[in-house]
Parts: C-alpha cells; sequence; structure tokens
C-alpha cells in the first residue's frame, strides 16, 4: 500500500522544521512547516492535512494549548509531540489531551518516517475496512432478498468512499462508536478519547465479544507489527485510558475485560 499524506510540522526551530521537512519529503510526503503553534493553527483552517508533528515546549502558545485546540476542533487528525526536555507528567498530559505518539529530541530519521507510515497506514486501513464492511452488508442483504424471494429494487452496487463516509456508528449494546467525530458514547453520555486509544476501542468493538490478542491489536490499531512484549506494554497502556473514560471503576472494569497472557476483549451484554 502506497502511504503518502500532507504532513504539518510546527516548531520554532528552523534548522529543525527544514530538517524533518527534507526527510519526510524525500520519504514522499508533502510537506508544510510553520515556526508557531498560532501559525500552525492558522494554517489548519484553510488546509487539510493528514498529520501533525509539533514540538512541545515553543515561545507563545504551548504546544499542549495547540494540541488540545486541535483535538477538540479536529478530533481524527493525528498528532505527534516531541520535547528535547522530556517529564512523565508532560508525557501523560500529551496523551490525555489527545496525542498519539510523544517522541524525544533528537528525533532519528528512521523513527520520524516510520511512526508516520505507521500511523497514516492505520487510517488508510481502517477507512478500507469500513467500505469493504459496508459492501459486504449490502451484498448480504441481496443475498437475504433473493433467498427470500423478494426482488430488491436494484442489485447492491459497491459504495464509493462519499456514501462510506455516511456511515458513521458502530453500535455495542449501551456503547455508540461515532467513527467521524471519534467519539464515545456511552448510555447516550459523549466522553472523548485520545485518538490512539479511540482505534484501539474501534478494533476491540469490531471483533466483540471474541478475545482480540495483543499483537493484533497493536496491528490493527496502529498499523505495524510488535513483539509479544511491546504489544503487551502499549496495549496495556491504552486500555488504561480506555477504563478511566469508560468505566465507573477502572479497577474493577465491566467493558474492557483482560485475557490473561492472551488480549483483552469488550463486553457490552
Amino acid at each position: 500500500m502506497n502511504i503518502t499524506g500532507h504532513i504539518l510540522i510546527i516548531d520554532d526551530e528552523a534548522a529543525l522544521r527544514k530538517t524533518m521537512a527534507r526527510i519526510l519529503q524525500n520519504a514522499g510526503f508533502e510537506v508544510t512547516t510553520a515556526e508557531s503553534a498560532e501559525q500552525g493553527l492558522d494554517y489548519l483552517k484553510s488546509t487539510q492535512y493528514d498529520m501533525i508533528l509539533t514540538d512541545l515546549r515553543m515561545p507563545g502558545m504551548h504546544g499542549l494549548e495547540a494540541l488540545k485546540y486541535i483535538h477538540t476542533h479536529y478530533p481524527a487528525l493525528p498528532v505527534i509531540l516531541f520535547t528535547a526536555q522530556p517529564d512523565v507528567n508532560s508525557a501523560v498530559d500529551a496523551l490525555r489531551h489527545g496525542a498519539t505518539d510523544y517522541l524525544l529530541k533528537p528525533i532519528k530519521p528512521e523513527v520520524i518516517i516510520e511512526r508516520t507510515r505507521a500511523i497514516l497506514l492505520g487510517r488508510q486501513r481502517e477507512k478500507r475496512k469500513r467500505e469493504i464492511i459496508l459492501n459486504i452488508e449490502a451484498l448480504q442483504n441481496e443475498l437475504k432478498n433473493l433467498e427470500e424471494g423478494t426482488q430488491p429494487t436494484k442489485p447492491a452496487q459497491p459504495l464509493n468512499p462519499a456514501s462510506v463516509e455516511k456511515e458513521r456508528y458502530l453500535k455495542r449494546g449501551p456503547i455508540v462508536i461515532d467513527l467521524h467525530a471519534r467519539r464515545v458514547l456511552i448510555h447516550d453520555e459523549p466522553h472523548n478519547t485520545p485518538p490512539t486509544s479511540f482505534d484501539y476501542l474501534v478494533v476491540l468493538a469490531r471483533h466483540a465479544p471474541n478475545v482480540v490478542d495483543f499483537q493484533t491489536l497493536v496491528a490493527e490499531a496502529q498499523g505495524y507489527q510488535t513483539d509479544l512484549r511491546e504489544a503487551q506494554e502499549l496495549t496495556k497502556w491504552h486500555i488504561h485510558q480506555l477504563r478511566q473514560i469508560m468505566e465507573k471503576d477502572a479497577r474493577n472494569p465491566v467493558y474492557l475485560l483482560n485475557v490473561r497472557g492472551t488480549g483483552y476483549r469488550l463486553i457490552t451484554d
């Protein structure tokens, strides 16, 4: 699958902006750069981007404040934060407010390319899966009509991306997942989730109530393969995030259940 996209880089250091832009352009991506969070948010008003890379600490608007704005107004847009002065609290805050990933400077070129490709591949795969699922449902309905001896008004046609976008909700019991706004409703109460954690929930919902093993969760939610140990750590973090948001008591979950040594499952009965 050819991975392309338009990337916005926000950083007050001109040399780093140019270096990152050159790395991603050489990898086949279209790149726009901004020297401040304010300028980057201004670009967002007139241009559609597939992903944003932004520094955390900049003069003027802080990267975390820019992240909050982006997640509120463009909830489906992945954002990677990077910083030369990491601390645990800033990392947790970044992920809690919607960051897709959190990287440390200096960032190796191969890491930038790998994470960009993985995130955009995951988005492309999810969109394609929605298209396939809807086409299958249309064909199943046509088959049902034929078996019952009724004649559909017209044969089911493959759905184009525009019509696919109209199908936005994934429902599992009291849980409704809005695939467009990338928000979760539980008993009609809305909940915002970090983008990557949201992708984990979508995977669990599509497989529910079956168990999804750790490595499959990472592969389908984030678009890349990992060894078992790394997959366990990644899924543990994102399930923790989801439980804090979805469960009344995160220590005694009723929706997101662990199957020891195997993976997780979503239960909504």
